[in-house]
Parts: structure tokens; C-alpha cells; sequence
């Protein structure tokens, strides 16, 4: 929709590196899930998985020709204005009220192209934004900059509120925003299970510290001998520095264990695909952790609300958010961080008390449905930009 024929529509531009990792499909839906009242305009540096997240008004610099494309660089490297031109270039004709910026370094790099263009600046943090990078050169100098900038700032949870609010950002611009889902294409099936067929797994997530797949692994090796267990392991390493190292030891708690001979590796799938094979399984096991380079989920693994909607159970950690997507013994089991046996209680538990499945399944989806919707939460964001747009 062109915001000039509607004025009561409002102009927006999404900022972000790259459009689109598979693995923030939660971005996608975020921005698909905006109302009629906003005219998005998604801006970014490079492109990727078009096929699965193409969305209208994609503006991406590399398709700009080299010229501009080194031209931008050489702003980047000489003057520290990541894109600042092309960003400024899209910036005037767009003509944003408001410019919303995802993860923190983001921010950062797209704040002159903001004041230029007089729009209002929201910033949506993330995870290791706000709790691994503040603690690197120049980055521990930055993010508290920005924070301090930005007109607002959305957080996952209250966690995260106050992990932000450490940082240095005033209280009054932190807000709670939940990372909606499509509830549409996630129908509730809750899983039954009988002690005489195979406890089906599924773990997901990129091979990173703060997943925790290891301590998950840990714990289904101690039950294997008292239930036929069937494990998937969905997701890999990316080039991120630690990621090769995490592979590593998620191999060799596998191969110790002898959970090698019972686990479906799949490597990272698309989305479609990782709905499908969650309807094959019985509960998702989620432990995240406190990383030792201070990287943390922010808020919550957004696969776990996936996940609890869809029927299945999960068994996590008191870590970050989680406990408000997931609340303690009413929507799934958490345990304490890096608490192997903690986490074998809670799934002898559920092997023992099969009957008990279907009222924690249902409180589950009830809680998303009200809390994680797309599509209430698109017009919670769609209020808030009329309400930074009218205070422009």
C-alpha cells in the first residue's frame, strides 16, 4: 500500500542486516502480521531465503550495482554510518514516521540516517544484542549509547525489560511487545503417548552455548535404559565464532552416550518443515542456558511457543523469559539451568503420568493463544507506531 494515496496509513521502515536468516522466522511473521493502518518498507543489506520469506517493498543495497554497493562500504569502513547512504537515499522517498530498528548493532548503525530523516526510532532487542555484545569492544560502549537514543525500545519479557534497563536505558521507553506466532498455520494436536510405542524427542535450535543441547542429551541418556526412546536433532553450526566448538560437544555427549544410534540428525530445515516434524513427536526439550561468553535468549526461544501451541510438551529452563511463555507446572516443566537431573525429574514425570498430559497441553495453548497471537500482536505493534508516529 502506497502511504501517499492513504494518508492515514503509516510509513515504516524495518531495518535489519540481513533479510532473512532462516533461523528469525519470527521476524518474518512479525512484520507480515502488521495491519492495513502500516505501509512497510523493509530495508537491509543483503538477502537470503526469499523463497520463504518474501514479503512487498524489499529494499536491499547489494541489489543496488557495485558501485553503490562499495561506495556504502567505504561510508561503513571511513565514517562508521553503516549504509547511511542508501539507507538515507531509500529514507527520502519512503518518508518514515517511524524507523524500526532489530537488534541493538542495528540500531547503532542506522541512527544518523534516523535523525536525518526526522523519524521516530524504535529499537526491538533480541538476545545476545543486549547480553554478549555489551561485553566486546566498541559494543560495550554502543549498545548503551543507543539505548539511550532510541525513542523506544521493545522486550520480549520482563527479563529482558530489566536486562535493557541495566544497560542504561531509561525505564520510561521500555516496553513489553511478545514475539507473536501464526496460530493459523500451527493447529492444536495434543500428543498422546502409550508406555508399549517409542517417547519421541524432538531439540531444535542452532548448535550455540546458550541452547543447552548438550545438558538435553545428557538427560535422555540417563532414561534410555527405562523407555524406548526415538530423538530428532534439527539445526547445525553456523560460521559464529563458538558454534563449530558447541557441534563438537553436542557429538560427543551423542557418541559417549550411545544416543548416536537413537537420534535422526536433520541439520537445519525450513519452516514448513520443522511444523511437520513436530507433529511426529511427543515433547520438545529446550534447556537453555546462561552461556559463558554472556550470551542468553533475552527472552524466550520463540520454537518453544511454536512448539506448546501446537500440543506438544516441553520440558525448559528458568532462564530469561521462558518462565513467562511457559509457566512452572501449568504449560510445561522447567527446571534450574545446566540441572541434568532436574531435568529427568520433570521427564520421568511425564513418562509416569501420561494421564496428566492433556490439561498442561490445553493451559499451554490457552496461555499462547492469549498472550502470542500474530495477529493481536501485529495491532499491539500497529499502536504503537500510530502512537511514536503522533508524537512526531
Amino acid at each position: 500500500m502506497n502511504n501517499h494515496s492513504n494518508p492515514t496509513v503509516i510509513p515504516i521502515v524495518h531495518s535489519v542486516g540481513s533479510w532473512l536468516p532462516i533461523t528469525e522466522t519470527w521476524l518474518h511473521t512479525q512484520v507480515a502480521s502488521l495491519t492495513e493502518r502500516v505501509d512497510c518498507h523493509i530495508l537491509c543489506y543483503h538477502r537470503e531465503n526469499l523463497d520463504q520469506f518474501s514479503l512487498p517493498n524489499i529494499h536491499c543495497l547489494s541489489d543496488q550495482g557495485k558501485f553503490r554497493f562499495f561506495s556504502d562500504r567505504v561510508l561503513q569502513i571511513a565514517l562508521c554510518r553503516r549504509q547511511m547512504g542508501f539507507y538515507y537515499r531509500k529514507a527520502r522517498s519512503i518518508k518514515p514516521d517511524v524507523w524500526h530498528s532489530h537488534f541493538a548493532q542495528q540500531a547503532w548503525c542506522d541512527r544518523h540516517v534516523v535523525e536525518k530523516c526526522g523519524a521516530m526510532h524504535i529499537l526491538s532487542v533480541y538476545g545476545a544484542d543486549i547480553s554478549q555484545s555489551p561485553k566486546t569492544l566498541p559494543w560495550n560502549i554502543r549498545v548503551p549509547e543507543v539505548l539511550g537514543l532510541v525513542d523506544a525500545v521493545l522486550c520480549e519479557g520482563s527479563a529482558m525489560c530489566n536486562q535493557v534497563i541495566a544497560l542504561g536505558c531509561p525505564p520510561e521507553r521500555v516496553r513489553i511487545h511478545h514475539l507473536g506466532i501464526p496460530l493459523d498455520r500451527i493447529p492444536f494436536q495434543p500428543r498422546r503417548w502409550h508406555p508399549d510405542t517409542p517417547l519421541r524427542i524432538l531439540i531444535a535450535g542452532t548448535f550455540r552455548e546458550k541452547k543447552g543441547i548438550p545438558y538435553a542429551l545428557e538427560a535422555l541418556a540417563l532414561i534410555a535404559d527405562e523407555v524406548n526412546l526415538e530423538v530428532t536433532l534439527i539445526g547445525d553450526a553456523t560460521l559464529k565464532p563458538g558454534d563449530l566448538e558447541e557441534k563438537t560437544r553436542i557429538m560427543a555427549v551423542l557418541e559417549r552416550s550411545g544416543l548416536i544410534a537413537k537420534t535422526r540428525r536433520l541439520g537445519f530445515v525450513s519452516y514448513p518443515h520443522l511444523l511437520e516434524e513436530a507433529q511426529r513427536h511427543h515433547l520438545f526439550l529446550s534447556p537453555s542456558v546462561q552461556a559463558t561468553n554472556g550470551d542468553n535468549e533475552g527472552g524466550a526461544p520463540v520454537i518453544i511457543t511454536e512448539m506448546a501451541a501446537s500440543g506438544m510438551l516441553i520440558v525448559s529452563t528458568r532462564h530469561c523469559d521462558i518462565p513467562e511463555v511457559i509457566p512452572d507446572g501449568v504449560a510445561g516443566f522447567l527446571a534450574d539451568e545446566r540441572d541434568v537431573y532436574g531435568l529427568v525429574n520433570h521427564l520421568q514425570w511425564l513418562i509416569n503420568n501420561p494421564e496428566g498430559w492433556l490439561a498442561m497441553q490445553q493451559a499451554a495453548r490457552k496461555h499462547i493463544v492469549r498472550e502470542y497471537d500474530s495477529v493481536k500482536q501485529g495491532g499491539k505493534l500497529a499502536a504503537i507506531y500510530a502512537e511514536l508516529a503522533n508524537a512526531r
